[in-house]
């Protein structure tokens, strides 16, 4: 961060919170983004303002967070949106937080709580229901769940716009690509949509549209949701053949490629004027782009695409898995990190401690997903999802919905966050390993994750589609095609352009004969050719 501010800031971690418990002071968490406009003028306009710094210095313990390398503090203290200004006790429970505040604000909030903390004292502050150590909704997993969902994709339409909901638009590939199987028209008209709207001369989508018709878009550019775009766009040409959704691939891809590839990795972002660039290499961005440009080279050979995929993957093979373990990021020096850019600590002491370091649930979920689409597209990967993913079954798998991290930590780290959206990422990763390694642990282990949540559905929106996917996939029979002759070969090129983007495809498979293609646990012959194989899919998907 280079905005001017004459605020004291610390680090992220157990000396700031001791510092407070020692002096009888607050603390002030300020979460913020290399991407987020608003958080360098907040940054600039508000802390840089003499008297408000001031303050600041002498009534709290300041502390200033990096959001994408610290996912665990920013799911537990987001307020909304960032920036987030956050006010909690010395031991890190909460007092109060806005989002953005311009200097007459903060002045006004500031008085409150410093009210409120002589008043009260540690007494103020309260932890959030999510990591209060409640029970998940649980409930059995059964098709239910992906009706309710599909009911929600037509009962949120926007007829006029597209997308889903009356108010600013998000891209939402997962809900796109469950779309895509139930309701197609809706899929592809939100997929226009975005790429009238949201996709930049330079291929890349922008975070989302402020208004409900696609305008006024938020114009910051990040890892995550272009992977997620593109895979979204192209599992739509799977399934509809038009070129035109291939070809926005394309670009997402070359946006990637020239904007954030650093010459080893996927950076994190790119800010709205193609500035601040952050060039980190995170282990679940590079994870989802390396997935989304597999599922582009599966059906189209695009060797460009596969090139980009396997440099990602040699990434977090080489520089952030190790025997299963995956690190978030580490800094240039190769360090994983304790703090913000340009300080480091070792291994362990900047991992679970800090929220910062390894073994988080979408880190883990996303390794796995991609390996298992390097399984299924090229005939490597196995290995290495399976490590993953045994790993964070051992680590975060003390309940049927899993952890988003190690609960060890400073402030609220140490309380227990059980995300529905991390554990449905990790379901669907775990039932493409158990079709990959014929291991149904993996798949009731799944169901388990999807369980902890099904209670709830009823009170599920378009928002998490996902969740549908996933039960859905384990409350009916897989589509799982296991072809007996190599990755590359006709047959197996075949199988990838299947058109069901759910399906399973394991090359050089000891249950297909040789030279053949079978389809897992269904009544029909090996089939000899592509012809033969598309002619008994579509037979046994009618």
């Amino acid at each position: 961060m280079t905005d001017e501010t004459h605020v004291e800031w610390r680090e992220w971690g157990a000396a700031a919170f001791d510092e407070a418990e020692r002096d009888g002071k607050p603390v002030l968490l300020f979460l913020t983004a290399t991407w987020c406009d608003d958080c360098h003028e907040m940054a600039a306009e508000t802390f840089g303002e003499p008297r408000i710094a001031a303050n600041v210095n002498d009534g709290f313990v300041p502390i200033r967070v990096d959001v994408d390398r610290r996912p665990r503090v920013r799911e537990r203290y987001n307020m909304g949106g960032f920036p987030s200004t956050v006010f909690t006790t010395p031991s890190g429970d909460l007092i109060s937080g806005a989002t953005y505040l311009a200097p007459d604000g903060f002045r006004r909030i500031l008085d409150r709580v410093r009210e409120t903390w002589d008043a009260k004292g540690a007494e103020a502050g309260r932890v959030p229901r999510a990591l209060a150590g409640n029970d998940t909704p649980d409930g059995p997993v059964g098709d239910y769940i992906e009706e309710h969902l599909a009911g929600q994709l037509e009962s949120q339409w926007d007829s006029e716009f597209a997308g889903w909901g009356d108010d600013a638009k998000f891209p939402m590939p997962r809900t796109v690509e469950f779309a895509l199987k139930r309701d197609r028209y809706m899929a592809t008209q939100t997929l226009d949509a975005v790429n009238r709207n949201l996709v930049d001369d330079d291929g890349g989508v922008f975070r989302y549209a402020a208004a409900r018709d696609w305008s006024d878009p938020a114009r910051e550019k990040l890892l995550a949701d272009n992977a997620g775009a593109l895979r979204a766009f192209a599992n739509a040409y799977l399934h509809t053949g038009d070129e035109t959704y291939r070809d926005v691939a394309d670009g997402i891809h070359g946006f990637l490629r020239e904007s954030l590839w650093s010459g080893f990795a996927f950076g994190g972002s790119v800010g709205p004027d193609g500035d601040r660039v952050d060039l980190t290499g995170y282990a679940g961005g590079n994870a989802l782009a390396a997935d989304a440009l597999l599922t582009l080279y599966a059906y189209t050979d695009d060797d460009d695409a596969r090139t980009s995929a396997e440099d990602a993957l040699s990434f977090l093979r080489d520089d952030l898995v190790d025997d299963g373990r995956v690190v978030h990021f580490r800094d240039r020096d190769g360090a994983e990190t304790a703090g913000e850019a340009g300080t480091t600590s070792s291994a362990d002491a900047a991992g679970a401690a800090d929220g910062a370091g390894s073994d988080l649930l979408a880190d883990a979920a996303r390794v796995t997903t991609a390996f298992c689409a390097a399984e299924q597209t090229l005939g490597e990967g196995l290995g290495t999802a399976r490590r993953v993913a045994d790993r964070a079954v051992d680590v975060l798998g003390d309940e049927a919905a899993f952890r988003d991290g190690p609960a060890t930590g400073a402030g609220l780290l140490d309380r227990p966050l059980r995300p529905i959206d991390g554990s449905v990422e990790f379901a669907d990763a775990l039932v493409d390993l158990a079709a990959l390694t014929g291991d149904d642990d993996y798949r009731e282990r799944a169901r388990e994750a999807v369980g902890a949540f099904a209670g709830a559905t009823e009170r599920m929106g378009a928002q998490v589609a996902g969740f549908g996917a996933v039960a859905a996939r384990l409350t009916r029979r897989p589509l799982v095609v296991d072809v007996g002759a190599p990755a590359g070969s006709d047959l197996h090129r075949a199988a990838l352009r299947v058109a069901d983007h759910e399906k399973v495809v394991v090359p050089a498979s000891d249950r297909a004969p040789d030279g053949a293609a079978t389809l897992r646990g269904r009544d029909a012959a090996p089939a000899d050719s592509p012809d033969e194989l598309m002619r008994h899919v579509a037979a046994a998907t009618e």
